[in-house]
């Protein structure tokens, strides 16, 4: 779909979630304490919210949400992130982005 793949040219770092996913809310603070402000994307109050999430799963998110893109490129959803973060790799891609808001 393309309002997926535009929201996620256009912005630094996206997050498709639903209000209330409690591992969206997480994967938000996370990069809220990394100095991160993504563009927080509650398809589940978009009218086309069903349409965005066959897009995201279509793309190759395991869930559809969260699904995180940072530089347009999907990262995944939790367990990418959390891998990520965990690694050391997550910081490093983030870097562009902190202390910026979208």
């Amino acid at each position: 779909m393309e309002k997926v793949s535009k929201m996620a040219a256009e912005n630094g770092v996206v997050i498709f979630s639903k209000s209330t996913c409690c591992l969206c809310y997480a994967v938000n603070i996370l990069f809220n304490d990394l100095g991160v402000h993504p563009l927080v994307h509650e398809i589940d109050q978009d009218p086309e919210g069903r349409e965005m999430e066959k897009a995201l799963l279509g793309m190759g998110c395991q869930s559809p949400v969260p699904a995180v893109f940072i530089g347009g490129k999907l990262m995944g959803s939790t367990n990418e992130v959390m891998s990520l973060h965990l690694s050391g790799s997550l910081v490093p891609l983030l870097r562009p982005y902190q202390a910026q808001s979208s």
